[in-house]
């Protein structure tokens, strides 16, 4: 894979832009497209201000969260939605218009062949992909290696498309990225130019992070979007059982966002979680550890993957639950900056 990765396939790296994609118009629509339908451009700019800048991401907030933003009343808003609802369609469409949708999901490769079989080609776009595990069994070195395949053109099962990066646990290393990108005949300036990375240090500023991220995804072809822990944070600002309720509830908020970026803007969420012991699993259990976020996080993941240390630099991918992937295994050997071949 890596010789036929040359200087030709370097000038693919040139990401196109937004406005150039002919084949995601129909994705989602700019919430400008309001000002023709009777919207003054002093309301628009309060949804931009508060993270809405698509029809589509309108339709996905309640009129009680839309009535949340400052300077907008319920008439307003009531307008702004009957509005929006003339642009999108919202409603009930054909299992074939569903079929037709899904065909503009783009499956981005691991960097391996057997764990692209065993994901079903990649990881998927309009999904969040959840991957857990203890500690070193793998799950930040995928995140690296994601982050250069993202950038390979289509053709060579890439996704043409930038990544975002938020880092709750500073284990980023953009030196991981030179050498992977190298792997791939790729250059590496060219590559880090090409992703966005933030360093989150509480639960807030991680989803005011996100909350940014529709500004630039609505004007620049992003892909992946990468949260490296998902929970790391909820577990440090919320202590304790009478807290507990509190937390599930802004850590479901903050998934429900992730998932409306994934499906608004049809990029892939890869996110990595922590795994905790389980009491109750039994001395008859050999591994009893379990992924952190209980029934919320296991609801909102589309796929999750469990990730354990195997024998010696082995490390094994599982397929913890999926919607269409039967249950498997692949195995890996971590070297020191990407990921080698996996077995199934």
């Amino acid at each position: 894979m890596i010789a036929t990765l040359k200087a030709e396939e370097q000038s693919q790296l040139q990401l196109v832009e937004r406005e150039d994609i002919d084949d995601e118009e129909d994705l989602f629509e700019a919430i400008d497209k309001l000002i023709a339908q009777g919207i003054n451009a002093g309301d628009i700019k309060k949804l931009q201000d508060a993270g809405i800048y698509t029809c589509n991401g309108l339709m996905m907030h309640t009129k009680k969260n839309l009535t949340g933003i400052k300077g907008l009343s319920e008439a307003k808003v009531e307008k702004i939605c009957e509005a929006a609802e003339k642009i999108v369609n919202y409603g009930y469409i054909t299992g074939s218009d569903a079929l037709t949708r899904r065909k503009s999901v783009i499956r981005i490769t691991t960097g391996s062949q057997a764990l692209d079989e065993l994901l079903g080609g990649g990881i998927e776009t309009m999904s969040i992909t959840e991957a857990f595990g203890e500690f070193r069994s793998g799950k930040t070195q995928l995140a690296h290696t994601l982050c250069v395949c993202t950038q390979l053109p289509t053709n060579m099962k890439g996704g043409n498309g930038k990544v975002a990066y938020i880092d709750t646990e500073g284990t980023f290393r953009p030196d991981r990225i030179v050498p992977i990108a190298e792997r791939f005949g790729l250059d590496p300036g060219a590559v880090l130019d090409n992703i966005i990375y933030a360093r989150a240090y509480t639960y807030e500023h991680q989803h005011n992070l996100l909350l940014g991220l529709a500004a630039k995804m609505s004007e620049e072809p992003f892909r992946l979007l990468i949260v490296d822990s998902v929970i790391a944070l909820f577990r440090v600002d919320f202590t304790g059982r009478g807290e507990l309720a509190d937390r599930q509830q802004k850590l479901a908020q903050m998934l429900s966002r992730l998932t409306k970026i994934a499906e608004e803007f049809n990029v892939a969420v890869y996110m990595t979680n922590q795994v905790i012991a389980d009491p109750g699993g039994g001395v008859f259990i050999s591994d009893p550890k379990k992924p952190a976020g209980g029934h919320v996080l296991a609801h909102a993941a589309t796929i999750r993957l469990m990730f354990r240390k195997g024998k010696g630099e082995q490390r094994v991918c599982k397929v913890y639950d999926a919607p269409n992937l039967p249950e498997a295994e692949a195995i890996s050997f971590i070297l020191t900056f990407s990921i080698c071949t996996f077995f199934r």
